[in-house]
């Protein structure tokens, strides 16, 4: 029944295939699969077939970034400048602000670029030191504070990077190696690996990334520098393994990656944030938590990939769901109601509908040109189930449906809503009116 449900999900949504793995009882359940690992190709997804895990990729940093604190070598509330050494958070103004890997890892450090859209085939691919200061070939801003650190929540891949050259600095190792040795051996994560482009010997593996019309990117897929905020190749299998993990540790068993202290540390809210799936509504360290702080999880999006951990830390239950699709936004949530549904995950959220989305009458509808609160010219055209949005002088930007009345930017935080026939558009805190011509 749940294959069924995930395979009519993903025809719906565009999404050639799809991996998963259910825990029960602190231990692997079962696993799935489902379609395709290339559109219009032969060849089927296996448990063994390699997914970006996205932001995944950061709870994973931070179990590296606990083992070192663990061992002494970094203090959670200290400044990070205190022992970076090859990049110092820098000031703002005549202001110097003071970071803690605590608000780095709870995303409460004040601190600029909430993610990435990582760099297609054949193109450069910056330093970290690069993309901490935001210099070509980088594609994003420099990572900077600009919020007072440990007063709100604000998403920011940027201080992942931060923590991934901290612990570069005070070890010595590069980060793929030192992660490795800290986390994947240790978790017999054996078919995971921080490594960006993916090597020749591993393409053979890997699901090939689609857009949100269900066609593979050009190159395949796109590669992620970012390493600790984006950048681990892994299957659902080996992530069930860090959820069971993190059970251990949390249980104190002889032997987990780290003492009971570190864990519940772990999962105790630090900061209130947006709700996730699951009803994950709080941040602790790596883990986004719901509520009580028994749930834990999080969630990745790569360009082509959606994908999402989510287990309990009492009951042995939870799991992973992969897909290499852009539309797999919204097969992920409801497979994990299916999830739910199948194993009785007691106070699930019952918030799983199927999403009503925009007809094709509706985005040709929109389909014209526009004038930016008086000023700014913009063209607006279909683009499968979302709009392609060209503003003047501007590359186009692909804005997604995420209900009928609303779209949001794939690369800006930007968006428009559908309000009385006509667009409004909406960036930080304004809300500007479209006219059309």
């Amino acid at each position: 029944m749940l294959d069924e449900e995930i395979k009519a999900d993903l025809e719906e949504f565009n999404v050639p295939g799809a991996s998963w793995a259910v825990i029960e009882n602190g231990q692997v359940h079962q696993t799935g699969t489902a379609g395709l690992v290339e559109a219009g190709g032969s060849e089927a997804v296996t448990p063994d077939t390699l997914f970006q895990a996205a932001s995944i990729s950061k709870p994973i940093a931070v179990l590296a970034m606990l083992r070192l604190v663990d061992r002494g070598v970094l203090d959670l509330d200290e400044d990070v400048n205190e022992k970076l050494t090859s990049w110092q958070v820098p000031p703002t103004g005549s202001w110097q602000p003071a970071v803690t890997l605590r608000q780095l890892a709870s995303h409460s450090a004040g601190l600029t670029v909430h993610g990435f859209p990582g760099y297609a085939y054949g193109d450069p691919l910056p330093t970290t030191l690069q993309i901490l200061d935001g210099v070509r070939p980088t594609n994003t801003f420099g990572v900077r504070v600009d919020l007072v650190p440990g007063t709100q929540f604000r998403y920011a891949g940027g201080g992942t990077i931060v923590m991934q050259q901290l612990l570069e600095d005070v070890t010595g190792t590069p980060f793929r190696e030192l992660v490795r040795e800290l986390v994947l051996e240790p978790l017999g994560m054996s078919s995971s690996d921080y490594v960006q482009p993916l090597p020749p010997e591993l393409q053979g593996r890997a699901a090939v990334a689609h857009d949100e019309r269900g066609r593979p990117l050009e190159g395949r897929w796109h590669a992620y520098p970012e390493l600790a905020a984006a950048g681990l190749w892994t299957t659902p299998t080996d992530l069930a393994k860090v959820a069971i993990g993190v059970q251990q540790m949390y249980a104190g068993v002889t032997g987990a990656l780290l003492p009971p202290e570190l864990a519940h540390e772990m999962l105790t809210h630090q900061i209130a944030a947006s709700q996730r799936i699951g009803g994950l509504s709080h941040l602790g360290l790596g883990f986004f938590l719901d509520e009580t702080g028994r749930r834990f999880g999080h969630s990745g999006g790569n360009a082509g990939f959606r994908c999402h951990l989510l287990a309990d830390r009492d009951t042995g239950q939870g799991a992973v769901v992969m897909t290499n699709g852009d539309g797999g936004g919204w097969v992920v949530p409801r497979a994990f109601a299916a999830v739910a549904s199948t194993y009785g995950w007691e106070g699930y959220p019952d918030q799983i509908e199927a999403p009503d989305l925009p007809t094709d009458e509706v985005l040709a509808e929109l389909a014209g040109t526009y004038r930016l609160d008086g000023r700014m010219m913009f063209t607006v055209e279909q683009s499968g189930g979302g709009l392609e949005v060209t503003f003047d002088g501007q590359p186009p930007q692909l804005f997604m449906a995420r209900s009928a009345t609303g779209f949001t930017a794939m690369n800006t935080e930007t968006g428009f809503e559908v309000r009385e026939g006509g667009l409004i558009f909406h960036q930080e805190d304004i809300a500007l009116g479209c006219v059309r011509e």
